[in-house]
């Protein structure tokens, strides 16, 4: 009994001689670094009037994206940015597009200067955040989404009102027919920016139809027309009647209303402005089973499929909302899956219908926007 009992303890000893350096090694030793890295980015363009938000996105998101550099045409505009950032200008895009960390840029160039930019980045194989409206017509839209199509790169624009509750509320019960058919939408955004002079200087340009493409109407327009053509599909024509408004900024258009007749037989109508002191109602959806309008940003619904649904109250079961697209397009940069983009097809189809409401409007007659070419 002796003997097994000290050939138990030596073998005790001897085990505990085995694990126990290799348990303090374990224990001293520092927890492996995270593998994920911080990802390169360049801001390409510093035009437009989210520029300096989207910086401060930037910013809070350094520890995920590195801005290397900044470009613009306008050194004074690039350098003023780059200081912003702490980063350095490149004067030359040829940097920008061979430098092969750079994985995404943000552009927020002048409309007029986004079919080269984006073809080029999209041919440099770099991720695509482009301000809207994509293009200044169909013609360089739909070339600029084949290009980004071809090169299989990432690609996001600032329709915001996507993410938010109500309209993903609605968006889902269109889905479900709880609207029945659907006859009539009216959609409006409008503000004061002309009232308030907010085009005067820095943003002067987005005044100017031949840099941007679009006035007032079109500029405001663009995001109610996104959310109709996203909630009821295509238009078969369109027209529009545009006003210079209070006329602050010459051969600029201030405000505007668009009549749409839909592939499904639903009529909408397009208002948006720079001359509006309130816009309290922006949102109508009419159909035979259903309605809902969105009043001071509340939602009151009315449907006989959904029980509550009775439009006299503020409708507030609602979705989660969706973070702003620059955030989107960043987690879609890092890797995240499923990340809700709006596609350069979708964005190049509405600059092709606004050009038709702007042609509409010229002709005082309908025109059928352009499709995407085979």
């Amino acid at each position: 009994m002796k003997t097994q009992a000290l050939m138990l303890l030596s073998l005790t000893v001897g085990i505990l001689a085995i694990l126990l350096p290799h348990a303090v090694a374990a224990e001293d030793t520092p927890p492996a670094k995270s593998s994920s890295k911080v990802i390169p980015v360049a801001l390409v363009g510093c035009a437009h009037i989210h520029t300096p938000a989207f910086i401060a996105t930037l910013k809070r998101r350094a520890a995920e994206f590195q801005v290397k550099c900044v470009w613009d045409h306008d050194a004074a505009r690039a350098a003023k940015r780059a200081a912003e950032l702490g980063v350095p200008v490149v004067d030359d895009l040829a940097k920008v597009w061979s430098d092969p960390e750079i994985k995404a840029v943000i552009i927020c160039s002048e409309t007029d200067r986004h079919l080269e930019l984006v073809t080029a980045a999209a041919q440099a194989h770099k991720h695509i955040y482009a301000e809207k409206p994509l293009g200044m017509g169909a013609t360089d839209a739909y070339g600029m989404a084949n290009a980004i199509k071809n090169a299989g790169v990432l690609f996001e624009t600032g329709y915001f009102m996507r993410g938010d509750d109500k309209i993903l509320f609605l968006k889902d019960q269109i889905a479900h027919g709880h609207f029945g058919k659907i006859t009539r939408i009216h959609a409006a955004n409008c503000h004061s920016g002309a009232l308030g002079g907010w085009f005067d200087g820095e943003w002067r340009w987005m005044a100017d139809p031949k840099v941007a493409g679009i006035g007032g109407f079109g500029d405001l327009g663009t995001h109610s027309l996104d959310i109709m053509l996203w909630l009821l599909g295509n238009v078969k024509q369109v027209t529009a009647a545009v006003s210079s408004g209070t006329a602050r900024y010459p051969g600029c258009d201030e405000t505007g209303e668009g009549l749409l007749l839909f592939d499904n037989g639903a009529i909408g109508v397009l208002s948006a402005a720079w001359d509006d002191v309130a816009n309290p109602v922006t949102l109508e959806i009419c159909g035979t089973e259903g309605h809902a309008t969105v009043v001071n940003n509340q939602l009151f619904y009315q449907s006989q499929h959904v029980d509550g649904a009775d439009g006299k109250k503020p409708w507030t079961q609602l979705p989660p909302g969706q973070a702003h697209p620059l955030d989107l397009f960043l987690d879609a940069v890092a890797g995240q899956k499923e990340v809700p983009l709006v596609t350069a097809g979708q964005a190049a189809y509405r600059s092709a219908v606004m050009e038709a409401l702007y042609q509409g409007a010229r002709q005082q007659q309908w025109t059928t926007p352009a499709r995407p070419p085979e």
